[in-house]
């Protein structure tokens, strides 16, 4: 990299509009020396005097409780080059980083450098630098920033808009808007490589759209000199979503089909009317990384009372009759799935398939727990996994769609550890558990093919939530505030991303039947408080959804039917007759 003395004199001439063809560092008002945020996109955050590292500002930015006062630039690059960035920081926790590549942070007490390097995708004409504080720190400041390489584009080309928001969305419609950018004659608006719409002003709606589809759009301003570098994507759903034949409020749980534990055995004719899903507990693989999976009926000797598996097939469609679903849930506590290579992947596929065609079932359940799903050193952009394990699935669950069509039922069941606690952590990074938040990736990708999400509220430690406080298992606070996190969407710990929200129907929580079932068991009182701040806004104890109400969220699932009957059918009494009482 260039020396400190060099990357001032190149700012200087920057700044005086005399940029040789050798100028390296890509960013517009690099040093703040022209007094503003021009150039910058910040949630937070302005030019001080005071302290400096070099020249007469500096910018200075306050993380609060709710925003991490985030500043961005968009530039211009080349495919497969290696860049370097820098920025002198001090006080509070600063990060800085490249969105979907490496960052790093630190909080001096007096001005140091941070720095870091990153190579561009094939393909990739644009990189996204950050610098960022962190959620209730306080104060950062930072100056002297540099992205070093050549640049893209052509000379005299307007910046790349900033950060590009969602409206109004419809069945058939996508509102857009973004600030305007100086210089700028219009905008074009991209869906992938396709041109969708060329606007003169900083807002668009896309019309014409599939209901129930979702759209990633990136916006690049252009002038006479040419077209800038596009923004950073956005994705958006249509109106108009019905889920594979579900009731508006699903009451769902699973049976312990192959095994038996305290609860005891429950057969398939025997499941209530009440359950309108019942995943069937567990298919589980040959070994870790096989990626075969079978699932067996519950052996007499084990299970007392079975029945033959033609009358488990009979009761099966006789609950199809009565439009409730029967799926195959994967995994469970004991079933490590590894999806290593593709020839796993491909088994995967083949054996899943085997069991729902020999017993006729309406989809699949992915509870992977335990080491199975885990994020590689580096792998920090959920929009692109490339950790084995994760893209292998991906295609595995895209595969079984494509197959048995739209009315495939795909439900997921996390634990909070693989999704909410990649708020704070994500991956490995920084010494972490490299597990946190690797459900993300496979929801994200997923998210057009899935039914309902119905993350395990119960075996886990504090959680924290939107509004940065640590919530606890247990009451109607910890059902609203990571509920609202699935709903709302949320910042991906220090990676610069946001994990996009889901749509309210394909929401629920989950919870344990009853005191014996798992940790973190909530009596009825709380829970349907819970539904009820997170349907209509009410009951919420002052917690403010930040993704508003959700009056078609879907409903409930439970760790166990079983469990349930052995408790007098305590869950089912209570939370049937509620959730049809819901909006």
């Amino acid at each position: 990299m260039r020396s400190l003395v060099a990357a001032v004199a190149a700012l200087t001439l920057l700044l005086l509009g005399a940029v040789p063809a050798s100028a390296a560092n890509l960013l517009t008002n690099a040093g703040f020396e022209g007094g503003s945020l021009a150039g910058w996109t910040c949630s937070g955050g302005s030019v001080v005097t005071s302290p400096v590292h070099s020249g007469s500002y500096a910018l200075a930015a306050t993380a609060t409780a709710s925003d991490t006062a985030q500043c961005t630039q968009t530039v211009s690059v080349v495919a497969n080059t290696t860049y370097t960035v820098s920025a002198w920081v001090r006080g509070n926790p600063v990060y800085l980083g490249i969105t979907g590549g490496p960052s790093t942070w630190n909080a001096p007490a007096s001005y140091a450098q941070l720095s870091l390097t990153f190579t561009t995708a094939a393909g990739q004409t644009s990189a996204q630098l950050y610098l960022h504080g962190w959620y209730g720190a306080g104060t950062y400041y930072a100056d002297d920033v540099v992205l070093d390489g050549p640049g893209g584009g052509t000379p005299g080309t307007p910046a790349a808009p900033g950060s590009v928001s969602v409206g109004a969305v419809t069945a058939s419609s996508v509102a857009l808007s973004w600030p305007a950018v100086s210089g700028a004659s219009g905008y074009r608006v991209y869906e992938g490589s396709s041109l969708r719409t060329t606007v003169s002003s900083p807002s668009a709606t896309l019309t014409g759209l599939a209901a129930c589809s979702t759209h990633t759009y990136a916006v690049a301003a252009y002038n006479a000199a040419g077209e800038s570098a596009r923004s950073a994507p956005v994705t958006a759903t249509t109106a108009g979503c019905q889920q594979a034949g579900l009731p508006r409020h699903a009451l769902i749980g699973y049976l312990h089909a192959s095994f038996a534990n305290g609860s005891g055995y429950v057969r398939m004719a025997d499941v209530p009317a009440a359950w309108d899903v019942i995943n069937l507990a567990f298919g589980e693989p040959t070994s870790v990384t096989s990626g075969d999976i079978r699932f067996t009926l519950c052996p007499a000797a084990e299970c007392p009372g079975v029945e033959s598996e033609a009358d488990f097939v009979a009761a099966i469609r006789a609950k199809q009759a009565q439009g409730k679903k029967v799926l195959i849930s994967i995994g469970g506590a004991n079933g490590q799935v590894q999806l290593t290579t593709t020839a796993a992947r491909d088994q995967f596929v083949s054996s899943v398939s085997a069991i729902i065609d020999r017993y006729g079932l309406d989809g699949l359940d992915i509870d992977f727990e335990g080491h199975s799903l885990y994020l590689n050193p580096g792998d920090t952009d959920f929009h692109n996994p490339t950790t084995p394990v994760i893209v292998n699935l991906i295609a595995a669950l895209r595969s079984l769609k494509s197959r048995y069509g739209s009315g495939f039922v795909l439900t997921m069941a996390p634990e909070t550890f693989f999704v909410q606690v990649g708020y704070q952590f994500y991956g490995g990074a920084g010494g972490g558990d490299n597990r946190t938040g690797s459900y993300l990736p496979v929801i994200h990708a997923l998210r057009d093919a899935l039914t309902v999400l119905h993350v395990q509220d119960y075996n886990s430690g504090p959680v924290m939530g939107l509004d940065n406080q640590y919530h606890n298992m247990g009451g109607a606070d910890f059902h609203i505030a990571m509920t609202d996190m699935v709903k709302a969407g949320f910042p991906v710990a220090s990676t610069g991303q946001t994990f996009p929200g889901l749509r309210e129907d394909q929401i629920a929580f989950g919870l344990p039947a009853a005191v014996s079932a798992g940790n973190g068991y909530t009596a009825p009182g709380p829970v349907h408080d819970a539904l009820n701040c997170l349907a209509r806004n009410q009951s919420c104890g002052g917690y403010t959804l930040r993704g508003g109400a959700s009056p078609g969220i879907r409903g409930l699932m439970t760790w166990s039917v079983n469990w349930d009957r052995y408790y007098g059918w305590e869950f089912q009494n209570n939370h049937e007759p509620f959730l049809n009482s819901l909006p």
